[in-house]
């Protein structure tokens, strides 16, 4: 079947991993498609997670003045309105664009500001996650997640904790994460990505999210399996993304599948559009191609992606009744 013109619910994504062909060249004309799809788009198999990331480095560069940051996120709409992406969340690490003088706040706000522009235009509703990395020190933890808080009521809808967690302590960021439940800011975070299921354990213990980016080495552990289903924490699932990292050696090997006939709450997502070098109708043909999924696969998965997203009710109620109608029409 074809999903292009079908709604679709995307609830993992890195902005500064997303940068199209024309933005990139409306900021920098210099740099050529070949150069482009050399250095942004990592290759379909990459040596690990750490490997992969080496091409964030090439988008945030680029991002680091309020005009590049509104160019980049205007251009991420345009790219979920091609993609019938009725709502999504954002994610991005403010203090990966300072470099060039601009305050965590100023980040925040010229985000914020675009995508509340851009929602406009496009009519795509969504969110923006906030993110602290991995290799941050426990003040950048804080300051991130302050900026959660101050912007609460906003476009911005949540916390989330990116980067290689096979390299880095949790330590540093339980404070961030108490200070964000405190304040009622909804939180993901990434998790059985780079390592097994016992960071998943680890991640739920001292974190206590209502999701977990990835999360797909927790069908390693049935009892972790078990606690997910209990708790409805639900899992973001990136397919092609979690190959080229190499925790499957091909889209056969990965636990979508198995995930789901479990019954754990999960989704379908991209990641990176532009270092996985996919689309959310390109990630649903493999599933359907690979698992034989089915409409009722994809419209379980874009409930379950909108009853666990971080906006309001109004807003879930509105998307359901249009996935609803879509789907139910296949």
């Amino acid at each position: 079947m074809n999903y292009a013109n079908f709604p679709k619910v995307e609830l993992h994504l890195h902005l500064d991993c997303s940068l199209s062909y024309e933005v990139v060249s409306q900021i920098n004309p210099a740099i050529s498609f070949a150069e482009y799809r050399e250095s942004f788009v990592a290759p379909p198999k990459c040596t690990d997670l750490k490997d992969y990331l080496l091409r964030a480095i090439k988008g945030f560069e680029l991002m680091q003045t309020k005009e590049q940051l509104r160019l980049v996120t205007l251009d991420m709409f345009e790219q979920l309105k091609r993609d019938h992406i009725i709502y999504a969340e954002i994610r991005f690490a403010p203090l990966l664009h300072i470099a060039k003088g601009l305050t965590p706040t100023e980040v925040v706000q010229t985000i914020n500001d675009a995508a509340a522009e851009a929602i406009e235009q496009t009519g795509v509703m969504a969110g923006l996650i906030l993110c602290t990395l991995r290799h941050h020190t426990e003040e950048q933890s804080m300051e991130t997640v302050q900026l959660a808080a101050a912007f609460k009521n906003t476009v911005v809808v949540g916390f989330d904790i990116a980067g290689d967690e096979a390299g880095f302590p949790i330590s540093n960021h339980i404070k961030a994460f108490e200070y964000a439940h405190a304040n009622n800011i909804p939180c993901t975070a990434h998790a059985g990505e780079a390592r097994g299921a016992d960071s998943v354990w680890e991640t739920i213990a001292h974190f206590h999210p209502s999701r977990i980016g990835h999360g797909v080495r927790s069908y390693e552990d049935k009892k972790l399996i078990a606690f997910l289903k209990e708790k409805n924490i639900h899992l973001e699932v990136c397919p092609t993304s979690n190959v080229q990292t190499n925790i499957f050696d091909t889209i056969k090997e990965h636990t979508a599948d198995k995930i789901y006939q479990t019954g754990v709450s999960m989704s379908i997502n991209t990641d990176a559009r532009t270092i996985s070098d996919t689309t959310l109708t390109r990630e649903y043909d493999l599933l359907e191609q690979y698992f034989h999924w089915t409409w009722q696969h994809f419209l379980d998965c874009n409930l379950a992606a909108i009853e666990h997203s971080f906006c309001n009710n109004a807003t879930k109620a509105t998307v359901k009744e249009k996935l609803l109608a879509a789907y139910q029409n296949a």
